[in-house]
């Protein structure tokens, strides 16, 4: 490169995180002579490790270790803070802002770049069900996590301590909308930790409570294949999960959750986890997208017909050139995002230096689901798990998968200590209105909701 060369990440999530690790390492000399430089624009200072979000919902593994800081890891990048609004490929810019654009007053910022990455991830797929805004509650951070952990014990709280028979059975009802990874996970994790919790109040028992599981096709878990998805379901129902395939939401408001076929709970949990689509700064691009607003990319992640522009991730639609049947693109899971982001990495370096690209290219290794502590579902190069074996496979694979060694220690090290100790049941929903005590003491008035989110 006999020029200064600026590759400008959108998006701190896999692909972002992965490529520019990638490129750190085949870019070394050139950042060290100051030929390169790697921007990374992210709207969070971290990335997080979503697969471990139904544990860390469930307590067994600390927020912070389901995160990983760019700063520290990408210590060769230029990591900024912000949300980016537009981006004009045309001209090589892209508009954003930050956390002090509000303060200084300035407006937008603009960041010109040589080559682009764009891999903003997705977004949570919602539908307009009455209600749904007001009430649901998502599953795609750590905050949202967390959030539902503190939600689901306060619940508890008020069921215990109410005379009322209407507001016990509503708070002690947890309705779970999609039965992908996500529903089922967060569902199976929660209602572990809620039947252990239930232990240590004198008028709740975990037959108390009503788990209930919607998916509006006939199966949930079709990663892991049709029989462990129909074990899956078993295990569920034996646990007292009330699990309704082909089944839709039509509403919950007034915290009332309709179902499709009829049936009505009333409730003050709803978790929405079904589905998710690309993030909408796609449409404010002049990239070419498909029809399902993801970015028309080829197999090399280039974006089609669009010179020094890259993707891959959710938002990309990358052909699956493994596939028998033709113009199959690859699944927007986590799976393909970190095996994306190695070739993406790899084909920038050699783009850069006039190298012919690589095509990617991927072999099937498996799925593994968690279903709550010692139990799961797995089918992992042909071979099918459940119960104790495919759990611990779900905790060695994503061990193996977290970035860093940092994170690998010391989430081994929780694992660890929660194998040898109970488990932690205090709701900590005052995080989410840190003020609350303050504004009271200073005399200002005591909010509704002062302690979570109930």
């Amino acid at each position: 490169m006999k020029e200064r060369v600026r590759i400008l990440i959108v998006g701190g999530g896999y692909v972002g995180l992965y490529t520019a690790l990638r490129l750190q390492r085949r870019l070394k000399q050139e950042l060290q002579r100051g030929t390169a430089e790697i921007v990374v624009l992210s709207p969070d200072p971290y990335m997080t490790y979503q697969p471990f979000l139904p544990e860390a919902g469930a307590g067994s593994i600390s927020p912070r270790h389901v995160v990983v800081p760019l700063r520290r890891v990408l210590d060769r990048c230029r990591v900024l803070v912000g949300e980016v609004t537009s981006i004009d490929h045309a001209a090589r810019t892209a508009t954003f802002t930050t956390l002090a654009t509000g303060e200084e007053g300035a407006g937008e910022q603009t960041c010109a770049y040589d080559e682009l990455v764009l891999a903003p991830g997705s977004v949570s797929r919602t539908l307009p069900v009455p209600g749904l805004a007001e009430h649901g509650i998502g599953f795609k951070t750590v905050e949202e996590a967390i959030g539902l952990r503190n939600h689901v014990i306060e619940q508890m709280d008020i069921a215990s301590s109410t005379r009322d028979p209407a507001i016990r059975d509503a708070a002690l009802t947890f309705v779970f909308v999609g039965g992908g990874y996500a529903g089922v996970e967060a569902l199976a994790e929660l209602e572990d930790m809620a039947r252990y919790t239930a232990r240590y109040y004198h008028n709740l028992k975990p037959a108390d409570m009503k788990w209930i599981l919607v998916e509006a096709t006939g199966r949930i878990l079709p990663e892991v294949g049709e029989e462990m998805g129909r074990y899956t379901v078993t295990e569920l129902r034996r646990r007292n999960i009330d699990v309704r395939l082909e089944t839709r939401l039509e509403s919950c408001a007034d915290r009332v959750a309709v179902l499709s076929d009829g049936a009505r709970f009333r409730t003050r949990t709803v978790v929405w986890t079904a589905g998710v689509k690309p993030h909408p700064v796609l449409a404010a691009t002049d990239l070419p997208r498909t029809e399902r607003g993801r970015l028309r990319c080829t197999a090399e992640l280039t974006v089609d017909g669009a010179a020094h522009a890259w993707g891959a991730g959710d938002a990309a639609a990358v052909p699956d050139v493994t596939a028998e049947e033709p113009g199959r693109e690859c699944a927007p899971n986590a799976q393909h995002a970190v095996r994306q982001a190695r070739v993406l990495g790899d084909n920038i370096a050699r783009s850069l230096r006039g190298e012919p690209l690589q095509t990617y290219r991927h072999k099937y290794v498996g799925s593994v689901a968690s279903l709550g502590l010692h139990k799961g579902v797995a089918h992992v190069y042909g071979r099918k798990l459940k119960g104790y074996p495919a759990w611990f496979m779900h905790r060695a694979y994503h061990l193996s998968r977290v970035p860093t060694f940092n994170r690998k220690a010391r989430v081994l090290a929780e694992w660890t200590l929660a194998g040898l100790f109970k488990r932690e049941i205090v709701s900590l929903g005052s995080l989410e209105h840190p003020r609350a005590e303050f504004e009271l003491a200073a005399g200002g008035k005591f909010p509704q909701d002062p302690k979570g989110s109930s």
